[in-house]
């Protein structure tokens, strides 16, 4: 069984964004950077441009239910962050995953390709 652990500190996003590597599409920005473990951390970040709380929280959710559910396709020992866009607000799951497994696969964290 798969756990990822949270980011929660200012320095562990802060790390991520200095050290990583970025790559956005149209709603979400993915900072991946490798980390010393063999587990992933997982930061998620929905600025109040996106909407007001229920919104953003919407959105937190639906981000971290997609990586939920990817979560046993994708390489361990990495740092993500994610950040949502203001185009992100009143997506579908659906559209919010595929828009993660597009920043995942363009990082190179799918262990096997996708089909």
């Amino acid at each position: 069984m798969l756990f990822t652990k949270s980011l929660k500190k200012t320095y562990q996003f802060r790390f991520v964004y200095n050290k990583g590597k970025s790559i956005a599409n149209k709603y979400l920005v993915m900072y991946v950077v490798k980390n010393n473990s063999l587990e992933n951390f997982l930061g998620i970040s929905v600025s109040k441009k996106v909407g007001n709380s229920v919104t953003r929280s919407r959105v937190t959710r639906l981000i971290r239910e997609s990586y939920r559910l990817n979560e046993d396709k994708l390489k361990q020992g990495y740092s993500i962050v994610v950040i949502a866009r203001n185009t992100a607000k009143g997506l579908s799951y659906h559209d919010i995953n595929k828009a993660m497994n597009h920043l995942f696969s363009k990082h190179n964290l799918f262990n096997l390709p996708i089909k």
